[in-house]
């Protein structure tokens, strides 16, 4: 591509529906009804006459979704994933909030290192809090308004091929099998995808599967919030992998309903508490003063526990062989350490290279390549925000990457300069909220801020 990774990033992030309907297809299909599958449907809306989107679960219904097992832990909506949905949705905002959410300016946000408070960003961009559920539903039900998406509830059971193009979805209906033809095809299965599967069945390359073994144990609770307007909505507390503190990290938003949801995180033997009292006995003894106040409210329920064996991404870019009419999206390519809260982000920018891709009218009748070299630069920069933090960890043996050992240096010389410097942490913010790409961290511009900042605090 002759643009850099950050010029792609930059220009992804500005992408903006367009002003009109611009059908370049009749029909699309896509499967899974997750907000990746969703945020997907929203694109095809503007590029296809009619949009099919195939679930087990029926999407019509409110709430969250019986095939989400981690749709009861603690979800973040970065900024950077927050202006996505705006650009999506016009109005966003004001509809989460007439729904539950809250907002979560710069100042109501307070994050922790080490148990040392990090300076506050003021200009930082605005957020939401709010349950997995709420979100979610909150999209889908913007989605399911338009005119031209519609949602077939059934199993996917494979690929109808047509030559050298995906043309259809193979689908379980109530024990009736059935075709959904299609002009291209959307696979926003989730991490447990098929589509390898389909794919190598059928003849055609199988993407090659990279996975980073992180263990990580996590669990979530939900307290009564006394507080109508609270201070601080959203809190986070990270330890170092070098501290002695068996769990690894703990946060707390402000939730719909009168609620807090409370998370803490450990990795390999670490496991967070299953029971109530130990929960909140480590919500008060492992963490900044605000965790007490949450710890002091009354417990909602049951602790939810949740493990994430791995992080794992599907190449492909990397693919020669691909039939045309078919892309892939959201966790179906890439999946990560769920403690950075990348998900609904990067999701979002799948969309967006959706929308990069379908604007100028494409062949569809040919594999999807520019799409996945757009999507490949997303994935890239996610995946090394959080493979640089895990591979720190002490259970983790690799795969390294060449020049680790130097990138790892100044991983931790810029992180330890965001708890005291304003502008090293603005844009390490940018970075992690994926407004800007990791490259824009690795200047001597940027290294040599953070080694005076950390200076300065020594």
């Amino acid at each position: 591509m002759s643009l850099s990774p950050a010029r792609v990033l930059a220009a992804l992030n500005a992408v903006r529906p367009p002003d009109q309907a611009s059908p370049v297809m009749g029909k699309a299909v896509v499967i899974g009804g997750s907000i990746a599958g969703m945020l997907a449907a929203r694109v095809l809306s503007d590029y296809a006459e009619s949009v099919v989107v195939i679930d087990r679960d029926d999407l019509q219904a409110t709430g969250g979704r019986p095939g989400v097992p981690q749709g009861t832990q603690l979800h973040a909506l970065l900024p950077g994933g927050f202006l996505q949905l705006e650009q999506l949705f016009p109005g966003f905002r004001e509809q989460a909030l007439a729904q539950g959410a809250i907002e979560a300016p710069p100042a109501a946000r307070r994050n922790y290192l080490d148990g040392r408070l990090k300076v506050v960003v003021p200009d930082d961009a605005d957020s939401l809090a709010g349950s997995r559920p709420l979100l979610e539903s909150l999209i889908r039900q913007q989605v399911l308004r338009l005119p031209n998406v519609k949602t077939v509830t059934a199993r996917a059971t494979g690929l109808v091929f047509d030559g050298p193009v995906a043309s259809g979805v193979r689908c379980d209906v109530g024990g009736s099998p059935g075709v959904e033809h299609a002009d291209l095809v959307v696979d926003a299965m989730g991490r447990s995808s098929r589509l390898s599967d389909w794919l190598a069945e059928a003849g055609w390359e199988r993407p090659a599967l990279r996975r980073m073994t992180v263990h990580l144990n996590y669990a979530t609770a939900l307290f009564r919030r006394d507080e109508a307007d609270p201070e601080h909505t959203v809190v986070l507390a990270l330890h170092s992998p070098t501290t002695s503190v068996d769990v690894a990290g703990a946060a707390f938003f402000a939730i719909e309903d009168g609620r807090w949801m409370a998370m803490m995180a450990g990795y390999g033997e670490h496991r967070p508490g299953r029971t109530a009292e130990d929960f909140v006995r480590r919500l008060r003894e492992q963490f900044p003063p605000e965790f007490a106040t949450v710890a002091d409210s009354e417990i909602l329920g049951d602790v939810q526990t949740y493990r994430h064996a791995d992080s794992r991404r599907r190449d492909f870019h990397a693919v020669t062989r691909l039939p045309g009419g078919l892309v892939s999206v959201g966790d179906a390519v890439a999946s990560f350490n769920p403690v950075y809260g990348q998900g609904i982000t990067a999701a979002a920018l799948h969309a967006a290279c959706l929308a990069h891709y379908l604007r100028p009218g494409p062949d569809l009748g040919l594999p999807a390549h520019h799409f996945f070299a757009l999507q490949k630069i997303v994935v890239d920069a996610a995946w090394s925000i959080s493979t640089s933090a895990d591979l720190a960890l002490p259970h983790v043996d690799g795969p390294y990457p060449r020049g680790y050992r130097l990138s790892s240096w100044v991983s931790r010389q810029i992180v330890a300069a965001t708890v005291t410097d304003v502008t090293t942490a603005r844009r390490f913010n940018d970075v992690v909220s994926m407004r800007k790409h990791p490259s824009s961290l690795v200047t001597p511009r940027v290294i040599l801020g953070a080694l005076r900042a950390n200076r300065r605090a020594r």
